[in-house]
């Protein structure tokens, strides 16, 4: 759904769960998130240019990215009313984190066979993140949509402590609040420490 490439995300917080309804088959549970420390990384192509003619003199101007970064270079030369413009270019490739915080407080929890140590489950999120500057291009916004689904395995160590480790699909959109509103996709592997009572 997303049309940003080459977007890499990364997110440090904490969850809540609590247990709605448990049977032999199954064990649902609302899930919220809150990550204060959401990370967000865009492609950035450096664009220099080393004039040479008719004076010299360097520029440099920093880019995001919607699609992937190409690197490149190359010279340019051209004389008009007998002044010669020439330059030399560089396109390089560069990366710019953005520092966010995001918070799902929409999200639920499907444990199959509670009974057992192992557990596979399916996962799903809503909410929003918030970013210091607007992600992923500069025209979008700061405040973005979220949403995620996905599958993983609880392992329970004892019966209030367990591992999760699973892989989501994670979607960032502004629902076309800006123009331009490419979206970012992710997939995103995560390892849950869960305790309680």
């Amino acid at each position: 759904m997303g049309a940003a490439e080459n977007r890499k995300l990364l997110e440090f917080g904490a969850g809540y769960g609590r247990k709605l309804f448990v049977n032999r088959i199954v064990n649902w549970q609302y899930n919220a998130e809150i990550l204060p420390v959401a990370l967000e990384s865009d492609p950035v192509i450096v664009n220099t240019i080393n004039w040479t003619s008719p004076t010299v003199y360097t520029e440099s101007k920093r880019l995001v990215q919607t699609t992937p970064c190409v690197p490149s270079s190359g010279s340019y030369s051209s004389t008009q009313n007998g002044t010669t413009y020439s330059y030399n270019y560089t396109f390089s490739c560069s990366r710019q984190w953005t520092m966010g915080e995001s918070l799902s407080p929409i999200g639920f929890q499907w444990n199959f066979m509670p009974r057992r140590r192992m557990q596979p489950f399916f996962i799903n999120h809503g909410g929003y993140i918030y970013s210091k500057h607007p992600i992923p291009v500069p025209d979008a916004g700061s405040f973005n949509f979220t949403f995620d689904f996905g599958v993983g395995v609880e392992v329970y160590r004892t019966m209030y402590k367990s591992i999760r480790a699973e892989y989501r699909f994670h979607h960032i959109s502004d629902a076309n609040s800006t123009n331009p509103n490419p979206g970012i996709d992710n997939g995103l592997f995560q390892i849950t420490y869960s305790f309680g009572r």
